[in-house]
């Protein structure tokens, strides 16, 4: 049955478009076949496993991922590296607070910063975000994440200026109020491990809080890992009463979603959208987050390349070199090796940026092309 068969036949059965209720038009109906083709060949793929590149130690270990435990290797065998527990939660603490950018990519604040009747544990400063984090710390689990998690960041926006001048006096420059972006505000909590109900409360798709999973082993060796909802249930329509702590903070703080970014930009850049994205989590360990004005796209720790949200264009951004003390061209930059000259280069004292305004879906594959040298630049 051809594409035009099939469109009269949905015509037929009553079949509308989701989004404009219009018909499914043959050409429509030929995209979303191609796309399920493309979906279903990556399902389907085959891997081949490959070692190599393995830089050999006095004592060599390797991660197993999918159960999160250590072993060492000693000739062909294996060894499991046992757990060291923390002891106290001043001893992850400790370990955090000295190394914020590594882990979390954020500026160190203060350690115990006491406001009302809160002591937090560590202030952060998010950079990217120009926002607050507050990061706590727990060893046990008779605790609510939720309930703490809520009333930290409601001290927060009614405690704004006390934030502020605890930032200006532990840092050397100084910010102002409306330099912080309040609706960015989260929390992060930090233990040995989290029970399932504790887990089961942040399952939703816009809680301002991350759980991460810490752990120590015998040889030295710390994996973090972070918790990650898969859930598209907003925690509004469980809290009940308009008056409720989750509700006020709610309203101040915003968690952007995928549907966010979507329903924002011109309709005739969905498709173009759609097309990029599907071929960059084709990547390997590849993560989108959403923002207020646009999508990152990372590997690992690093940013890979922005998609700034726009009604007639998305400004598709990647970074060439970036230094916030104004010495931009003392460091190393990504050059893109560009035929096409799809990218401008903008300069400034602070970065440099490589951006191309994406309008058209043609223009997607030679994009992800242009991406793909910065994504494999990346250690």
């Amino acid at each position: 049955m051809g594409y035009r068969r099939i469109s009269y036949v949905l015509y037929q059965k009553g079949y509308r478009g989701i989004r404009k209720n219009s018909i499914l038009r043959y050409n429509y109906i030929y995209s979303i076949y191609q796309k399920g083709k493309i979906r279903e060949n990556r399902i389907n793929r085959k891997f081949k496993t490959v070692v190599k590149d393995i830089m050999i130690y006095e004592s060599l270990w390797f991660r197993i991922f999918d159960f999160m435990d250590l072993y060492n290797i000693k000739g062909n065998n294996l060894k499991s590296v046992d757990v060291n527990q923390f002891k106290l939660e001043k001893e992850i603490q400790q370990l955090v607070e000295n190394n914020t950018e590594e882990l979390f990519g954020l500026e160190f604040v203060s350690s115990e910063f006491k406001i009302g009747e809160f002591r937090i544990d560590t202030l952060c400063f998010d950079k990217e975000n120009n926002s607050f984090v507050i990061i706590e710390y727990k060893k046990g689990s008779s605790y609510s994440v939720i309930d703490q998690g809520y009333s930290y960041l409601s001290v927060m926006l009614n405690s704004k200026s006390d934030f502020i001048l605890e930032y200006n006096e532990s840092k050397e420059k100084q910010i102002k109020r409306n330099d912080v972006d309040w609706t960015q505000s989260k929390i992060i909590f930090v233990s040995p491990s989290f029970n399932s109900y504790q887990k089961n409360s942040v399952n939703f798709k816009d809680v301002p809080f991350e759980l991460w999973e810490i752990k120590r082993f015998s040889n030295n060796i710390i994996s973090l890992n972070q918790h990650i909802s898969k859930s598209t249930e907003s925690i509004n329509k469980v809290s009940t009463g308009k008056n409720t702590v989750i509700n006020k903070v709610n309203k101040e703080v915003k968690v952007h979603t995928e549907e966010d970014f979507i329903n924002y930009i011109g309709k005739d850049l969905i498709e173009p959208y759609n097309k990029l994205k599907d071929r960059l989590i084709s990547l390997s360990d590849v993560e989108i987050k959403f923002k207020l004005n646009y999508v990152s796209v990372w590997k690992g720790k690093s940013v890979v390349v922005y998609i700034n949200k726009g009604k007639k264009y998305l400004s598709v951004d990647m970074v060439s070199s970036v230094d916030w003390g104004g010495k931009v061209n003392e460091k190393e930059s990504f050059i893109l090796n560009d035929s096409k000259n799809y990218f401008k280069l903008y300069e400034s004292e602070y970065k440099k940026i490589y951006y191309h305004h994406l309008t058209k879906e043609t223009d997607t594959d030679y994009l992800f092309l242009m991406i793909k040298q910065k994504f494999d630049s990346m250690n």
